[in-house]
């Protein structure tokens, strides 16, 4: 009984907080008194003044702690976060209180996030409920965890606050960026890319494969007419076509220590996984097949390219599971495990980074080797750290020197590119935060010229 009743008076002080009101009361308390040492009528004064100051907090205190549960909290969001993007959350907070109430709610966030300093503050009226709404964005994958909901409950009287922790820890899986595979997907259904910025590309040539026969119709292509059938029905007969489909389109992702840099929170394997995400739901989308490879100093993880059911389920699972190794990357070892998995002429999208011109050369022949085999488009990024130097400028000679650097990094990035054309490869040197979009344009260019 003196143990369930110690309980109770270390949870009564363990919420009771003392208000800003109540300090500032006090401190002028301390001077009032202070001043009463030289009148006596003024001590007399601040005496009943403490007085009524102390019956003020006891019925403040009966006010707040009269009921046991008189605050309701409860978090919703949803199954899973996506990496990257603002996630919503909302808290739907109720009180059962016959007074008018001053709350403040500090929801314990996951460690990841690094934020303890935010909190909301509204004012309910006795009896209702408000939802308060915020969003938050995740930078890494894996496994997140919130904590409690703690809300500070003040009345009217406003000199004391009471805590109510609400137990609402909850673990949540953050995977890549599924926010933004689905709004790829609704604008390619909708034929709205343009409006992400997806360029519309005239189709060059003919890369389609025969369909049947039919009869012509106006506004059919008179170099579709087939003669042969036409002398023989007495009528113009002409061939239908269908775009190729079912072609492979492998995103490969280097997981080595190169992909660890940071930009704007997501390191660039983040934003390599985000985007092979995307690109391979527009290629299933398109009736092609999609597949992962992930590798560094060895090959990590293969996915073989299929179309079938469930297909995106195990590359958002595959790529979830994702890290970076820290160890030096090996192209030969991706070269011949391209050779011994992948039999098919397929779009290899290679996903690294080139800093400089000798750190391509050195992987140059197995990059070749490949390209003799799929159509290979390598994929790296610019560093928009030292675009902003470039661009920057200079106002005494260290400064000139830094621009001088960064320029000579950029220009570097720039003979990378050249490099890779004189030796028939195709690439996309972009930012980070444009890699999405930059990557379905060359895909889309890559089926409008007939090339996979």
């Amino acid at each position: 009984m003196l143990k369930s009743l110690a309980n109770k008076i270390t949870a009564f002080y363990r919420s009771l907080y003392l208000g800003n009101l109540f300090f500032a009361i006090g401190s002028g308390f301390v001077f009032t008194f202070f001043i009463g040492f030289f009148f006596s009528f003024i001590f007399n004064f601040a005496v009943i003044a403490l007085l009524l100051f102390v019956l003020l907090v006891l019925a403040d205190m009966v006010l707040l702690f009269a009921k046991r549960n008189a605050v309701y909290a409860k978090r919703s969001l949803t199954d899973k976060l996506s990496n990257g993007d603002e996630n919503p959350v909302s808290i739907t907070i109720e009180t059962r209180y016959a007074f008018k109430t001053s709350l403040k709610i500090i929801d314990e966030l996951p460690i990841q996030l690094q934020d303890r300093s935010s909190y909301f503050t509204l004012t309910l009226a006795p009896g209702a409920s408000k939802i308060v709404n915020y969003s938050i964005r995740p930078t890494k994958r894996g496994q997140y965890s919130f904590g409690n909901i703690n809300v500070y409950v003040q009345s009217p009287i406003r000199l004391i606050s009471r805590r109510f922790t609400i137990d609402e820890a909850y673990n949540i899986s953050v995977y890549p960026s599924f926010i933004q595979m689905r709004k790829y997907e609704l604008l390619a259904i909708s034929n709205r890319l343009t409006e992400a910025g997806i360029k519309k590309i005239r189709r060059i040539g003919n890369a389609s494969e025969f369909d049947q026969i039919k009869d012509y119709v106006q506004g059919d292509d008179f170099r579709t007419v087939n003669w042969k059938a036409t002398a023989r029905r007495g009528r113009l007969m002409v061939n239908q076509y269908q775009d190729e489909r079912s072609q492979q389109v492998y995103s490969i992702i280097d997981i080595g220590r190169i992909m660890k840099m940071p930009f704007e929170g997501l390191s660039l394997l983040d934003y390599s996984i985000n985007t092979s995400l995307v690109i391979s739901n527009i290629a299933l989308y398109k009736q092609d097949k999609a597949g992962i490879i992930t590798f560094s100093n060895r090959v990590s993880k293969i996915l073989p390219a299929e179309r079938r059911g469930g297909q995106l389920n195990k590359i958002l699972e595959l790529l979830y599971n994702q890290k970076t190794n820290y160890a030096e990357t090996s192209f030969d070892v991706l070269y011949s495990n391209l050779r011994r998995f992948v039999n098919q002429r397929s779009l290899v999208l290679l996903y690294t980074n080139f800093e400089s011109l000798s750190s391509l050369e050195r992987q140059m022949p197995y990059l070749r080797r490949i390209a003799d085999s799929h159509l290979l488009c390598v994929i790296f990024f610019e560093n928009t750290e030292l675009k902003e130097l470039t661009e920057k400028h200079p106002k005494d000679t260290e400064e000139i020197y830094v621009k001088t650097i960064a320029e000579k990094f950029a220009y570097e990035k720039r003979l990378i590119v050249k490099e890779l054309e004189k030796n028939g490869i195709h690439s996309i040197l972009t930012a980070p935060q444009n890699l999405s979009v930059n990557t379905i344009n060359k895909y889309l260019e890559f089926k409008s010229r007939g090339l996979i």
